[in-house]
């Protein structure tokens, strides 16, 4: 049975930083994507970072480019995100999943859907 599971939540003022950690267990994930998802209180789920196992380029939704890193140990089937510059509105329940790219993207949106989800970490940024 496939696992997903992320560590690494907490609660950081404004301008601080966290990192997040994931494993994935029992998955193949050659060619395939890990990423991050976050969902605040009253809005819609929202893709920030992904990356294709083994690629060097990582992708970024524009609310946290320059601030947030995703990076992957493909050898240990893990993957991190590193948060930098927190603001209060990157508060929410964050996700790791992993699962095949489309189109050749791994910003895949609600076809992530069809991949391995972890439970979630919150992460909380007061101001």
């Amino acid at each position: 049975q496939v696992q997903v599971v992320e560590s690494g939540g907490g609660s950081v003022q404004a301008g601080g930083s966290l990192r997040l950690s994931c494993i994935v267990s029992k998955y193949t994930l050659t060619n395939n994507c890990m990423g991050w998802f976050r969902r605040a209180p009253g809005k819609e789920r929202e893709e920030v970072a992904a990356m294709r196992n083994g690629g060097t380029f990582p992708e970024y939704a524009d609310s946290v480019k320059g601030r947030f890193t995703i990076s992957q140990d493909n050898g240990r089937n893990t993957a991190a995100l590193q948060m930098n510059n927190l603001k209060p509105e990157d508060t929410g329940m964050y996700y790791c999943a992993a699962y095949a790219p489309y189109g050749g993207s791994c910003m895949v949106g609600d076809w992530a859907d069809g991949g391995y989800w972890g439970q979630g970490t919150q992460v909380t940024v007061s101001s």
